[in-house]
C-alpha cells in the first residue's frame, strides 16, 4: 500500500495536505508524539484521542526486545496491543546505531540489549520482518546516523552504507507476504551537514522507490543554519508527490522552518521529556515551572491557551505536584506540551493554507519567539 500525499495548499515550497495510508488519513504538516514502548510516557491511547493525535510512533529496536515483536504480534499487533485505533510508524532502530554505538557492518549492526545485556542483531531484513510482525502502518528502512561532528570519511561511509542497506531493506519489504498490502515503507536520507553527500544520499535513495522519505541525522546537535541547508539539499531531490519526514525534531522555530522547506511530518520526544522535568511550553516561549517565582501563583499555564488539558490547575499548584514528585505533575505538564504543540501545528496548516503572506506572518512571530 503505497502512502499518497495529496497536496491542499501551498505557501512558498510549505505544504498543507494529506498522507493516505491503508488504514486512512491524516493531515499535514503534522506532529507525532513519540511512543517508544508502544506508549508516550504517562499517557494512553484515550489520552492521544484526546488530543487529537493521528499518528504515533513506536521504536522496533525496544519492542523487539521488550515484549518482542512476535508478542506484539500474537497480542493482536501494535494498534490492538495498544488499544490505538490511529497511525503508528516504527523507527526501524536507526537511531539506536547512532544512540547506542553498536559493531556495525555492511552485514547490520550488532547489539547488546539495554535490558539484560545480551546479544541481538538488527539486519535490513530483520528490520521489515520486526516491523512486519509489530503491524506498523509506516514503517522505517534500517539506515547509519552518524554523529553530527562525524568526520567526512565517516559521513561518506554512512551514506554508502545506508544505501546499500535501502536496496536490501526494500527488496526484503516487497517480498514479505503480508507487508506490502498493509504496510508503506519509508526510505532515509543521510549525509550529516555535508550538502553534496545530502544530495547524494537523496538521489540514491529515490532510485531505490520507496513510499514515503525521511531525513535523518539531523537536529543531532549541529547548528541550526547548517541544518537548514543540509536539509534543503535532501527536500530538492524528493518526490513531491511523496510525503516528507523530518526525524526527531520538535521545536516550534526548528518545524517552521521546516516547513518553509517543504516537509511534511515531524517526531521527538521533546515535548513529552521537557513536561516530565518541569518545563512548559507557550505562545510566549517556554519556562521552568521548577522556579521559585510560581510557588504561590494562582496563573494557570498558559493563559493565551484556555483549553489546556492542564489548564483547570495553577501554576502554584502544579508545581507543588513537581517538587514532591507527584506522577500527576508529569502526566499533566506532558499532557500539556503536547496539547501545545498539537495546537501549533494547526496554527501552521492554516497558515500555510490562507497562503504566503500569512505563513510568512507566523514564521517571523515564531522567530521573535523561539529564535
Amino acid at each position: 500500500m503505497k502512502a499518497v500525499f495529496a497536496l491542499e495548499h501551498s505557501a512558498g515550497a510549505a505544504r498543507a495536505g494529506t498522507v493516505t495510508t491503508a488504514r486512512g488519513s491524516f493531515a499535514t504538516p503534522c506532529f507525532m508524539p513519540v511512543g517508544t514502548r508502544g506508549a508516550v510516557r504517562h499517557l494512553d491511547a484515550s489520552d492521544l484521542e484526546a488530543l487529537g493525535v493521528e499518528v504515533m510512533l513506536a521504536n522496533t529496536y525496544h519492542l523487539m526486545l521488550r515484549p518482542g515483536a512476535a508478542a506484539v504480534a500474537g497480542l493482536g499487533g501494535i494498534h490492538r496491543f495498544t488499544d490505538w485505533s490511529g497511525h503508528v510508524l516504527t523507527d526501524s532502530g536507526g537511531y539506536q546505531i547512532y544512540s547506542l554505538k553498536p559493531r556495525v557492518s555492511d552485514e547490520g549492526a550488532r547489539f547488546r540489549s539495554v535490558y539484560d545485556g545480551s546479544h541481538c542483531r538488527l539486519t535490513p531484513e530483520e528490520a521489515v520482518s520486526q516491523q512486519a510482525l509489530i503491524g506498523a502502518d509506516i514503517t522505517m528502512v534500517l539506515d547509519v546516523c552518524p554523529s553530527a561532528v562525524a568526520e567526512t570519511q565517516v559521513l561518506r561511509e554512512a551514506v554508502s552504507r545506508t544505501a546499500l542497506w535501502a536496496r536490501r531493506g526494500r527488496d526484503a519489504f516487497l517480498a514479505h507476504p503480508q507487508a506490502p498490502q498493509q504496510q508503506c515503507q519509508f526510505g532515509i536520507v543521510q549525509g550529516g551537514t555535508d550538502t553534496a553527500l545530502r544530495r547524494e544520499s537523496a538521489e540514491l535513495t529515490v532510485g531505490v522507490g520507496f513510499d514515503g522519505y525521511a531525513v535523518g541525522g539531523l537536529s543531532v546537535g549541529e547548528e541550526r543554519v547548517e541544518m537548514l541547508a543540509a536539509l534543503e539539499a535532501s527536500t530538492a531531490f524528493l518526490p513531491v508527490d511523496s510525503p516528507r519526514y523530518f526525524m526527531g525534531l520538535g521545536d516550534p522555530l526548528g518545524i517552521v522552518e521546516s516547513v518553509a522547506r517543504g516537509v511534511d511530518m515531524f517526531d521527538c520526544v521533546l515535548p513529552a521529556r521537557l513536561g516530565r522535568h518541569g518545563t512548559v511550553l507557550t505562545d510566549e516561549g517556554r519556562y521552568n515551572l521548577a522556579a521559585a517565582r510560581h510557588a504561590g501563583s494562582d496563573e494557570p499555564l498558559d493563559a493565551s491557551f484556555p483549553d489546556s488539558p492542564a489548564g483547570r490547575w495553577s501554576r502554584g499548584y502544579l508545581r507543588h505536584l513537581l517538587s514532591v514528585r507527584e506522577p500527576t505533575a508529569a502526566r499533566l505538564l506532558t499532557l500539556h506540551n503536547l496539547a501545545w504543540l498539537l495546537r501549533f501545528m494547526e496554527q501552521v496548516r492554516a497558515a500555510v493554507r490562507a497562503g504566503e503572506s500569512s505563513f510568512a506572518q507566523l514564521r517571523a512571530s515564531v522567530a521573535e519567539t523561539w529564535g
